[in-house]
């Protein structure tokens, strides 16, 4: 996945969107992480909870998801809190899921869907009251660019949260080759991210490393897909389900020799 160019990796997206909402692929998700709008994040049902308080969203509040994909965890957030919500991200195939289950869920705030990329937010400044995006600077390679296009459009006094994968400092080189192979397409950063988020105007209120969580999600993944497999391979075929295995004990090594690292970043506009 570390060859992949932006446009590959976002064709790859549109179908993984499409095929995440078979029965048997939302069987899998809701046993894996107790949600079922064909999630690519990592974040289960607790962490999306987590991210709620932490933005402290209410009805009247105003969230923007940044690569929303298919509306995990964004809606639940609205959904749960009565906040209004914007959908933001590039693949069309998500964004259609996710506008059809808003409908679907009767959202009791308003929202929004736009087909934009993170670093050129097609909204005014200062129109955000918070902001969360779920292991997608991880996937992108305009990080700086996105950090600064939200910086432009939250409210003084707003908090942005994220989850973010990253590679550890200090690293052999076959280590580091090992955490880049294991992680998502754009994993390497040359800033680190407390730094990055500095230079972009933002204060960090809180930074929390959630890296065994993320090897506990990974291995509660594994075992959910093996206990599934003959669903899974009727929609995705034996090929399909044995490299999606085989790129997930890879992940969870990484992960479990802490190469590879997820923290949850709670920050506010400096």
């Amino acid at each position: 996945m570390a060859d992949l160019t932006p446009e590959e990796h976002k064709e790859r997206f549109e179908k993984i969107y499409l095929r995440n909402q078979a029965p048997a692929m939302k069987s899998v998700e809701r046993c894996a992480f107790g949600c079922d709008y064909g999630a690519t994040s990592w974040a289960n049902r607790d962490e999306a909870d987590e991210l709620i308080k932490l933005l402290e969203l209410a009805p009247g509040k105003r969230l923007l998801d940044v690569g929303a994909g298919s509306g995990w965890p964004g809606l639940y957030m609205a959904q749960t809190s009565g906040c209004d919500i914007a959908l933001v991200d590039v693949p069309l195939s998500g964004l259609r899921i996710a506008a059809e289950r808003a409908i679907e869920d009767n959202l009791p705030g308003e929202c929004w869907v736009a087909a934009a990329d993170g670093a050129y937010l097609p909204f005014a400044g200062d129109c955000f009251d918070a902001i969360s995006h779920s292991d997608v600077l991880c996937c992108l390679i305009e990080k700086r660019a996105v950090l600064e296009s939200c910086r432009r459009v939250i409210r003084p006094g707003g908090r942005m949260v994220f989850s973010v994968i990253y590679v550890e400092s200090g690293l052999s080189s076959d280590e580091y080759r090992r955490a880049v192979a294991a992680g998502p397409p754009f994993v390497e950063t040359d800033t680190r991210y407390p730094v990055l988020l500095a230079e972009t105007g933002w204060n960090v209120i809180a930074e929390r490393d959630v890296t065994a969580e993320f090897a506990s999600m990974i291995q509660r993944q594994l075992d959910v897909d093996r206990e599934q497999r003959d669903g899974m391979e009727s929609v995705m075929g034996a090929t399909d389900y044995t490299d999606r295995q085989s790129s997930y004990e890879s992940k969870f090594k990484a992960v479990s020799d802490r190469i590879l690292r997820r923290s949850l970043f709670l920050t506010a506009p400096a």
